[in-house]
């Protein structure tokens, strides 16, 4: 299937309108601060803004890897902004949020893989605000020093997504490895118990229905507490095309099945990405564990 295959109506959304949305959009640009929500062309971008929840992305918004599903740029990499941290805290202070979500690009330059960069900016946002702080980490390159030193500063979620299953690999996330990416979430449970962890899967780009049950599998042994399943919708006509569109029933019988496995939340749904009802899913984490 190729992505110019019309897409079922199900993935329709309603253009981006409210003051909540205009005022983030606007606090954003006149900041020059980097939003995934954009820049990984997210269809929940109205939604979220427009209930005043935002993604912010650190560490530039280019990439040192070539995902095939990622609409972040590759290209040249510039060191890391010394004030950016602060920048991000203030912008969540000012926007009053209750529940910031930070991401970053992969920046396998970097010794620590930008890990010094994510301990700034949580103890900035703690400077200042009492918002609940979720990231969305690389790999780090199995560099279990420079998780310590972020989950030392105990984020309230440590995210890292496995993305597909590990089959599709070599064809869209090559640089990545599906062992390490599930030994991430298990040295967080081990080194860190509190720290919720979290991570996400795209369907539609030629998994089986067994493949997927089977990673979840591998990420509930591996401690991952909290599930993100979505639809894949490829970003232009050079990125890994859809194979197939999943239907909403699958995703409700995939939450069922993920709920049977011992996560505490699965969110499941042709438009879920990580970061959607990113608030509710650490409620609802925080609910069953003190149930």
């Amino acid at each position: 299937m190729s992505t110019h295959v019309r897409k079922p109506d199900w993935l329709k959304v309603k253009f981006p309108a409210g003051e909540n949305y205009a005022r983030i959009d606007r606090y954003h640009r006149v900041n020059g601060l980097n939003s995934v929500c954009r820049s990984a062309a997210c269809p929940n971008q109205g939604e979220c803004w427009s209930k005043g929840t935002a993604t912010f992305m650190i560490l530039g918004t280019t990439c040192s890897r070539h995902c095939r599903f990622c609409n972040v740029d590759s290209g040249q990499l510039l060191p890391p902004d010394p004030a950016e941290p602060a920048k991000v805290a203030t912008a969540i202070a000012e926007l009053k949020l209750k529940h910031a979500v930070i991401t970053t690009v992969t920046r396998d330059d970097l010794p620590d893989g930008g890990a010094g960069h994510f301990v700034d900016l949580i103890r900035e946002i703690r400077k200042r605000s009492d918002c609940r702080i979720e990231l969305l980490i690389s790999d780090l390159q199995g560099n279990w020093e420079a998780l310590d030193a972020i989950i030392a500063e105990k984020p309230d979620i440590l995210g890292h997504n496995v993305e597909t299953v590990p089959r599709l690999y070599a064809d869209v996330r090559p640089e990545a490895d599906y062992r390490r990416t599930l030994q991430l979430l298990a040295e967080v449970r081990k080194r860190q118990p509190e720290v919720i962890t979290k991570s996400g899967l795209m369907l539609g780009l030629g998994e089986t229905e067994a493949e997927v049950l089977q990673v979840m599998s591998d990420l509930r042994d591996h401690g991952c507490q909290l599930l993100t399943l979505g639809q894949y919708l490829a970003p232009t006509r050079d990125h890994a095309p859809v194979q197939r569109y999943v239907e909403p029933r699958e995703f409700t019988a995939y939450a069922e099945k993920g709920q049977a496995l011992g996560f505490e939340h699965v969110e499941s749904g042709p438009l879920v990405r990580s970061s959607y009802h990113a608030e509710e899913q650490l409620d609802a984490c925080r609910s069953d564990q003190h149930g």
